[in-house]
């Protein structure tokens, strides 16, 4: 319940980020809580996909691993498979797909405080350290150093951050 609070401090001025944020984190309550997930679950979860990703556009599985604090920018065909695990203090933009390759369902392992840039894919079993910049439209499907700033098609290191 806390991350729900820390995801509306978050996404301050950004109502959208607030009410999927929310969505999501009520959810996250129903999956540790197997009375309350037979109890409501039946009927909030169709609601939440109903809502969340058909209405809203937001593909975020109700159960992803995904840290507190996270920033959700636009989030307008933000697709994020339920496999990822995604940090704290993470920035997600629209037109964004987090997901697997292959059929192998390997799918990346993003660490904290990453800045992921609109229309990125990160793709497979990869890595991504801490306090990352991904530049919109990077294409990542090779493990990434934390304190870096990538960019392109693939992906390659352009900057060293002094964090």
């Amino acid at each position: 319940m806390y991350n729900i609070f820390v995801d509306w401090k978050a996404n301050k001025n950004n109502p959208k980020g607030r009410i999927v944020m929310m969505l999501f984190r009520i959810s996250g309550v129903l999956r540790y809580n197997p009375i309350l997930l037979i109890l409501i679950g039946w009927f909030y979860l169709p609601m939440y996909v109903f809502w969340v990703e058909w209405v809203l556009g937001t593909e975020l599985r109700w159960n992803l691993s995904l840290g507190g604090g996270t920033q959700l920018w636009h989030g307008q065909a933000l697709v994020i498979n339920s496999g990822a695990k995604i940090g704290k203090n993470c920035v997600l933009r629209h037109s964004t797909t987090i997901g697997n390759k292959d059929d192998k369902n390997q799918c990346p392992v993003i660490g904290d405080n990453v800045n992921i840039g609109a229309g990125s894919c990160l793709l497979g079993g990869i890595v991504i350290g801490d306090n990352v910049v991904i530049a919109a439209g990077s294409i990542v499907v090779k493990d990434i150093p934390s304190n870096v700033v990538v960019a392109g098609n693939p992906a390659r290191i352009i900057k060293h951050l002094n964090i």
